[in-house]
């Protein structure tokens, strides 16, 4: 029933009979009971609106942006504290400082985090980062970690996480640093990816869903050829899910699977067990999820990917993990690039503007960014989990054994995986643990 649909799409949480009200959602409680949530706000919906007007290539996209970013900042500065900022060496943060300095913000604060594995490096953002704030004149720390503070703060970690993630580290340092500095509230870069168009998939699923969508309507072929290739694939230094190529990437839903999924459905049932691989995924339905994500379908491969992106992939896990790993150092954490008002504003410009991607942002701000930021090639906010994990390969949990995969193209999470759990018997029973 289209009940029964709703109530599927409602985000889990880690207790069985819980629901989340979902994003952009709202209901009414009352003597009568809970009433059924009402949608307000859709991403989706947005970027349809903005394919509706007739007006998209009579704008100056450039003025349009800057006047759009420059308000969100604007309000996002509102505080009877001072605001600082996350400073990395990438085009998000940097720009929004700049523009930061444009809005009227006087005494900024900025926090860049370093660690110790990095340093010589490529992924040490120090550097480029201090440059960056010593262009805007801000109060600037770098704040190190290494592997000991890590492993003392870990239990912490795990602790202060309201659901499992494998994600929040950098953030959970990042807010340490700046409440060491007095910091209550800090601007965040987040958003500007989904926004701009800065991830990879902006490109691949539109490759892939173009190429495979012929063959990936053939029934069962997909299937066959995974079969065969999945466990031969398993020995090499080839991503694993590269076996659902022809099943999957031929939609929309199942591209972006395949593009942001650590593990593909069908190696659940080895790390879960049969029984709660099995319940699980029927609840769930990972690709009517996702395939919600998109409604009520943009027509635009550009406003599709943001659609999933932002609802997905940053509501879910960035905006999750800056929430508990920034409160739990009472600092709050605020991302002007994730704004509903910012969104509408621009909606139209990105879907009219063929040049449309971060460079947008890097030319808001009246002081511009050095190009060895704006030349440099994404990095991403990351932290040497992997190396932390390297050195701790002995300690594993009673009755659990480390197993590790070729590492090649696969995030450091996928490495790592508890002993596969049994193939019979209570789903309670079954488990599984994974080592940072």
């Amino acid at each position: 029933t289209m009940h029964d649909q709703r109530k599927r799409i409602h985000p889990f949480t880690i207790y069985q009979n819980i629901r989340q009200l979902p994003a952009g959602h709202s209901f009414w409680v009352d003597e009568r009971g809970v009433g059924e949530p009402k949608a307000y706000f859709s991403i989706a919906e947005t970027y349809v609106e903005a394919e509706r007007a007739s007006n998209l290539d009579s704008v100056d996209s450039q003025e349009v942006t800057r006047t759009a970013l420059l308000d969100s900042v604007r309000h996002h500065l509102v505080s009877d504290v001072p605001v600082g900022a996350f400073l990395s060496a990438g085009i998000d943060s940097g720009s929004l400082v700049g523009l930061m300095r444009d809005a009227g913000a006087r005494d900024i604060q900025t926090v860049t985090l370093t660690f110790d594995e990095y340093e010589g490096t490529e992924d040490n953002e120090a550097p480029l980062a201090e440059r960056v704030a010593k262009q805007h004149g801000t109060r600037h720390i770098t704040r190190r970690v290494g592997q000991v503070e890590f492993e003392q703060d870990l239990p912490k970690i795990l602790e202060a996480m309201d659901q499992p993630s494998i994600d929040g580290l950098n953030t959970w340092f990042v807010s340490k640093a700046a409440a060491e500095q007095g910091l209550k509230v800090a601007v965040s870069g987040l958003g500007g990816d989904e926004l701009f168009g800065g991830y990879p998939s902006f490109n691949d699923i539109p490759r892939w869903v173009r190429g495979l969508r012929v063959p990936g309507h053939i029934p069962l072929l997909g299937v066959a050829v995974r079969k065969i290739v999945a466990p031969l694939l398993g020995l090499t230094n080839i991503s694993p899910k590269a076996a659902g190529m022809l099943e999957l990437g031929g939609s929309w839903e199942g591209a972006w699977l395949l593009r942001r999924g650590l593990f593909m459905p069908w190696e659940l049932p080895a790390l879960l067990g049969e029984e709660l691989a099995r319940e699980g995924l029927q609840r769930l339905q990972p690709l009517a999820l996702i395939r919600h994500a998109m409604q009520p379908g943009p027509k635009s491969s550009f406003a599709l990917v943001a659609s999933m992106e932002s609802a997905l992939y940053m509501r879910n896990q960035l905006l999750r993990d800056s929430d508990w790993a920034g409160m739990a150092h009472s600092l709050e954490i605020r991302v002007p690039l994730v704004d509903a008002s910012l969104l509408m504003d621009t909606a139209g410009v990105a879907l009219g503007d063929a040049t449309w991607n971060k460079q947008r942002l890097a030319e808001s701000p009246n002081n511009k960014l050095p190009k060895e930021i704006t030349c440099r090639a994404k990095t991403g906010f990351t932290t040497p989990v992997a190396r932390w994990r390297a050195a701790h390969n002995g300690n594993v949990s009673p009755g659990h054994s480390i197993k590790t995969v070729p590492s090649g193209l696969r995030p450091w999470a996928r490495t790592v995986y508890g002993s596969p759990a049994p193939k019979s018997g209570n789903s309670q029973a079954a488990e599984t643990s994974v080592h940072v």
